[in-house]
C-alpha cells in the first residue's frame, strides 16, 4: 500500500511539473511594454523556465525586482509584486504578443512584446569619471539624529573656501541626482558648477538610496527641515566659504528652498528651477489642463478639468476620512457628470462606473496623504516674501507643469515685496519642466530626449552665480 501511494504521488507531480513545464515554455524569456502613467515608464518581464520572474523599470533605474508570484495556464499569466502593491494578468495573442493589465491602485492597459535586449536610452551628459574635483560620498545626521542623511559632495581642486550650495530635489521619492527616466538631472549641474569653482551637495531624500526615515510619512515641512541639517553640515567643512552658503531647488524644491533661507541667516542665495510661485491649488488645476491639453484633449473636455480638480480636491479635503471621501467625491462627480456628454466623459476616462470609481479611489489615497495635505493648501507668497537673500528664478518656456507664465509673475511680485535687493527672474525659451530643449514638449518625451539639461540653462545658472555670487 505504501509503495502505491508513493507512486501514486510521484506520477501527480510527474504530470503537474510536465503541464508546468509546457505552459511556462511559451512565455519564457524576456517581455517589454509601456506604462503610461501620466508619463510612459517601459516595465521589462524575465520570465524563466520554470517559471521564476524579475522585473525591471529601465526608465526608474530599477532593476531585478522581485515578483512574489507567477501563475500560468494555457495562454494565460498572472505574476504578483506583493512589495510593490502591482500585478500583471495577461494573454498571449502570438508567439510575440501578450495583451494584458498591470494594476497598482488602478488598472493600466499594458500590451508586452517579446525581445531579445532591452536597449538603454542615450544620456550623454552624465558625468563620467574621472572627474576634475573631488567627489565624496558622505552621511551625516538631522538635527535630532533621528535620521541618517545619504549624500555626494563634490569639491573642486585648488585651495579654498569656495562658495557651496544644497541641491533640494522636486516631489516624489528622488535620489540625489534627482533621476528622472534615466536623467540624472542633479548630477549634471554638479559637474557643471563644481568645473567652475562651486562646492554642491546633493542629497537622497529620506527613505531613498543611503538616507533613512519614511518619505511617505514627511510632508515639505519635514524635508525643509532635512535641508537644514544640509546647510549645517556644508557649514560644518573647512572647504566652504561660510558666507556663500546657497540652495538650488528644483520643482517642490524650489518651493521648499524658500522656506529654509527664511529661517537661516546663512542662507546668502537660492536658486529656483521651476518653483511655484502662486497656490499650489492654482498651479495644479493649470497643470492638468496643460498636460490635458499636450495630449490632445478637446477645447469643450479641458474647459472641465479645473472646476472638476477643484470641486474634488475641496470635498476631499472637507471630509473627515477615507470613508466619507470615497462617498462624497463618488456623488461629487455622478452630479457633475450628469450635464456632460458622452464624448468628453470618454475624453476624461469617465464614461464608466469603473473608471470612476478608479479615479476616486486614486484621488481619495493621494489628497489624504500628509504630503499633498500639507502642499495644496501651500501658498509660496508668505515665504518669497520675507526673503532677504539674492534669488534667481528660472523657468521654461514650455513647462506644462510649473507654467511659466502662471508662476514666474507669482515669483517676481512676491520678491518685489520682499528685502532681497538682488534678483533676476527669468524665463528660457523652448525648455520644458527638466530645462530640456523639447520638441512636443510633453511629459511623455522626457524619456524620449537625450538631452538632461539645456547648455543654455546651466550657463544661466553660472553666470549669474558667477556675478552675484562668486
Amino acid at each position: 500500500m505504501m509503495i502505491k501511494k508513493i507512486s501514486g504521488l510521484l506520477l501527480l507531480a510527474f504530470v503537474s511539473l510536465s503541464a508546468f513545464s509546457q505552459s511556462t515554455k511559451k512565455f519564457t524569456g524576456t517581455w517589454e511594454g509601456i506604462l503610461n502613467v501620466g508619463i510612459e515608464l517601459r516595465i521589462v518581464f524575465h520570465i524563466a523556465e520554470d517559471g521564476k520572474v524579475t522585473a525591471d523599470s529601465p526608465d526608474q533605474s530599477a532593476y531585478g525586482l522581485k515578483c512574489s508570484g507567477s501563475t500560468f495556464a494555457d495562454n494565460e499569466v498572472g505574476i504578483e509584486m506583493t512589495d510593490l502593491n502591482a500585478s500583471f494578468k495577461g494573454k498571449l495573442i502570438n508567439d510575440s504578443t501578450i495583451d494584458g493589465t498591470f494594476t497598482q491602485g488602478a488598472e493600466i492597459p499594458l500590451v508586452l512584446k517579446k525581445t531579445e535586449k532591452v536597449t538603454e536610452r542615450k544620456r550623454p551628459q552624465t558625468p563620467k569619471a574621472p572627474f576634475p574635483y573631488k567627489s565624496e560620498e558622505v552621511e551625516y545626521g538631522n538635527a535630532d539624529k533621528s535620521l541618517v542623511l545619504g549624500a555626494t559632495i563634490t569639491i573642486p581642486e585648488g585651495n579654498g573656501p569656495f562658495p557651496a550650495a544644497v541641491m533640494i530635489t522636486g516631489s516624489g521619492a528622488q535620489d540625489r541626482n534627482e533621476e528622472i527616466l534615466g536623467h540624472q538631472l542633479f548630477a549634471v549641474i554638479a559637474d557643471d558648477l563644481t568645473r567652475k569653482g562651486f562646492i554642491v551637495l546633493r542629497v537622497d531624500d529620506r527613505g531613498v538610496g543611503k538616507s533613512t526615515g519614511k518619505f511617505n510619512e514627511a510632508t515639505s515641512e519635514d524635508f525643509a527641515n532635512d535641508v537644514s541639517s544640509s546647510v549645517d553640515y556644508l557649514l560644518s567643512r573647512p572647504e566652504v566659504d561660510k558666507k556663500k552658503v546657497g540652495l538650488i531647488g528644483h520643482s517642490e524644491g524650489g518651493m521648499i528652498a524658500p522656506m529654509v533661507a527664511v529661517k537661516r541667516k546663512e542662507v546668502n542665495f537660492i536658486v529656483l528651477l521651476a518653483g511655484p510661485g502662486v497656490k499650489i491649488t492654482e498651479l495644479m488645476a493649470g497643470q492638468n489642463e496643460a498636460i490635458a491639453k499636450s495630449s490632445g484633449v478637446s477645447e469643450e473636455a479641458l474647459k472641465e478639468i479645473k472646476p472638476l480638480f477643484n470641486k474634488v480636491t475641496t470635498t476631499i479635503l472637507a471630509s473627515t476620512d477615507s470613508l466619507s471621501a470615497t462617498a462624497n467625491t463618488a456623488i461629487a462627480i455622478e452630479n457633475w457628470m450628469i450635464t456632460k456628454s458622452k464624448a468628453v466623459l470618454e475624453e476624461l476616462n469617465m464614461a464608466t462606473a469603473k473608471q470612476r470609481q478608479e479615479y476616486v479611489t486614486a484621488m481619495v489615497r493621494t489628497i489624504q496623504s500628509p504630503w499633498f495635505r500639507y502642499f495644496i493648501n501651500f501658498n509660496p507668497a508668505q515665504y518669497l516674501e520675507q526673503l532677504k537673500c539674492k534669488v534667481l528664478a528660472l523657468n521654461g518656456e514650455k513647462d506644462i507643469q510649473v507654467i511659466s507664465s502662471q508662476n514666474l509673475p507669482g515669483i517676481e511680485a512676491s520678491l518685489k515685496r520682499s528685502k532681497s535687493k538682488v534678483y533676476e527672474v527669468k524665463e528660457l525659451p523652448g525648455l520644458n519642466h527638466l530645462f530640456q530643449n523639447c520638441k512636443k514638449c510633453t511629459t511623455n518625451e522626457y524619456g524620449e530626449l537625450e538631452e538632461t539639461f539645456s547648455p543654455a540653462a546651466l550657463e544661466a545658472i553660472s553666470s549669474w552665480l558667477e556675478k552675484n555670487i562668486k
